[in-house]
């Protein structure tokens, strides 16, 4: 109890005849149970609250036909509204294990025993000084507690302590403990039964009282927390998702919240929940409209299917190294950790959030770095002194960490990122129309002698020459990978070479240059401008912009090198032809910044 706190009595509060006789036969049962006695000189006083209770579970046939596991409601229970003696108590922070880690530890087990406290609370004494403290009121008198009733601010970790006391030579072993709910697991029949066995042991030895209605002996799954656990992993409760697939389009923002509030306590099965989710959630922000328009619909019913068709969460094998896949896009990052066994990956957890508006307008190789660092933040408690493989759709970001002069943001998330056992790989993005692998390279103008039939105890700088096109920046390459001169270049052509190769980093199948901007942009073969140009402007997702905004967003997605002069004067001549057809000739100052951003961008500066 906090110092200087004051005694407060509270009234008793209506019911109704039906909820008067539930309380008088709690009253009674709890009397004659030895629980509570009478008490009429007490200093605290707080008022009875009847709510509806769940027990047990029933099998329904939804709409389709399938049998779906209920929980259905058979009682009521009595509890106390204790909110104003709570305000006054002094916090016991006893930890709660965390569900997902607990999930983690039980799945992938062949067989199950599920245990439930009978009235578990009722089952720890209170010291006989506070007993005074949990007086109620109610039509048939004052009564206080002799054992720790529901709703004490306190009640969670003192039962979790009393527990973890009786079994903590067990928990995480074979056993889990999350209140009143105890699971034991085993890889074969015969290892559950001697768990179980040793777990009633020790019910015995300590008094502890089990509910038979809510206890399940040797399955294969079952049902903790809300999710279905078994030897193939972690799935959904369908029982849960049925009445989320039955809810009507919210009306209100109330609604939306709870429609919100019950779908994310699934998110970690959902891929880009925060992308989907995303309309929802402006409906949430302050003086916004609501209008449930028909992008809020789609979401709606995209989480929905998300729900039913929720994949089956793995458990990680902490022998193994991890991966995560990371994607951004203009208002939200996702990450996705996973682990590769043997040639088969498999799901561990999904993650999304959304953008705030300063980071919406972070470019393209930071937006991707954002996600990288969200998803280690996220999955720390994973990554922390593991093998970490992280796919990305930027590549630039590896070179992130070696580079010398960056801005502030980016030192703090390269000091992140050096945490960590990081290998950053690059992937096929998933609407990527651009090629994403360049042609291979041919050596210089003078190695024509070099035939086209490669033998297999040839070195590998030699498949530089299987191919005919040739980049404009191949002698680049050749001089990084074989320190070689073309034989063409003069001794000036040669120093230049030799001094502007500092500036670019060949990751195959890719060349990098380091930007004046401190941008790290991929260079780009002539063969690739027209795939380029066309993303940034015609595609779905390119909006059909004007000369200057498209040549901004070839900038901005990461691209550079000399292959600009023919991509922006491609733009530069489209203005052109445009201006020849207008009547005012003040728009050609759009033709003069594509010249100056052009001469700019050659050299990917």
């Amino acid at each position: 109890m906090e110092d200087e706190a004051k005694p407060v009595r509270q009234p008793q509060r209506r019911l109704n005849p039906p909820m008067m006789e539930v309380v008088k036969k709690e009253v009674i049962k709890l009397l004659q149970m030895g629980i509570i006695f009478p008490i009429s000189d007490s200093k605290w006083v707080s008022p009875t609250q009847v709510v509806p209770k769940k027990t047990g579970v029933t099998v329904v046939e939804n709409k389709h036909g399938e049998l779906m596991p209920t929980r259905i409601q058979n009682g009521w229970r009595v509890c106390i509204d204790y909110r104003r003696l709570n305000a006054v108590t002094r916090k016991d922070f006893f930890p709660l294990p965390f569900i997902d880690q607990m999930l983690e530890r039980l799945a992938g087990h062949k067989f199950y025993c599920f245990l439930d406290g009978y009235s578990g609370y009722f089952q720890v004494p209170i010291a006989p000084e506070d007993q005074e403290k949990t007086t109620f009121t109610c039509p048939f008198g004052t009564f206080a507690y002799r054992c720790m009733p529901f709703g004490l601010c306190n009640a969670p970790a003192t039962f979790q302590r009393c527990m973890m006391s009786i079994f903590s030579e067990y928990v995480e072993l074979f056993m889990e403990v999350f209140m009143d709910d105890f699971t034991i697991h085993g890889d074969s029949f015969d290892s559950c039964l001697l768990h179980l066995s040793l777990v009633l042991k020790n019910c015995l030895e300590s008094n502890l009282v089990l509910n038979s209605e809510k206890c399940h002996f040797m399955v294969e799954e079952g049902i903790v927390l809300g999710h279905v656990i078994s030897s193939k992993g972690i799935e959904v409760d369908k029982a849960k998702v049925e009445v989320i697939q039955s809810l009507p389009y919210p009306t209100t923002v109330k609604e939306i919240r709870s429609f919100l509030g019950h779908a994310g306590f699934y998110r970690r099965f959902i891929k880009d929940f925060s992308k989907i989710a995303s309309p929802l959630c402006t409906l949430l922000q302050k003086e916004v409209e609501f209008i449930f328009s028909e992008d809020c619909k789609k979401a709606f019913n995209a989480l929905k299917e998300k729900l039913v068709t929720a994949p089956i969460i793995q458990a990680p094998d902490w022998s193994l190294p991890f991966e995560i896949m990371c994607d951004a896009s203009d208002y939200a990052v996702g990450a996705v950790l996973g682990q590769k066994v043997g040639r088969a990956s498999h799901v561990i957890y999904y993650a999304s959030t959304t953008l705030n508006d300063a980071q919406r307008n972070y470019a393209t190789t930071e937006k991707e770095m954002l996600a990288v660092v969200y998803a280690l933040e996220k999955f720390r408690s994973y990554l922390l002194g593991t093998k970490v493989i992280i796919y990305t759709d930027h590549a630039a970001i590896r070179f992130l960490m070696t580079k010398k002069e960056a801005k502030p943001r980016l030192i703090r998330w390269i000091l992140l990122l050096s945490e960590f056992d990081v290998e950053i790989k690059d992937k096929k993005g998933m609407e990527n129309l651009v090629a994403d692998h360049l042609s291979r390279l041919v050596l210089g103008e003078g190695n024509n002698h070099i035939k086209d039939d490669i033998r297999g105890e040839f070195p590998d700088e030699t498949l530089f020459s299987l191919k005919e096109i040739r980049p404009w920046y191949a002698h680049i390459v050749n001089f990084l990978v074989l320190n070689r001169f073309p034989p063409s270049f003069s001794k000036a052509q040669r120093e230049k070479l030799q001094h502007d190769a500092k500036q670019y980093v060949w990751d195959e199948p890719y060349l990098w240059k380091h930007c004046k901007d401190q941008v790290i942009r991929r260079c780009i073969p002539e063969t690739e401008i027209a795939s380029i140009l066309a993303f940034c402007h015609s595609h779905a997702c390119g909006g059909h912009f004007g000369g200057k905004r498209t040549s901004m967003k070839v900038l901005e997605c990461g691209f550079g090198g000399q292959a600009y002069s023919e991509m922006l004067m491609s733009i530069v001549n489209l203005v052109i032809i445009a201006n020849a057809w207008a009547t005012s000739l003040e728009s050609t100052r759009c033709h003069k910044f594509l010249c100056s951003t052009w001469r700019s961008l050659m050299c990917g500066e």
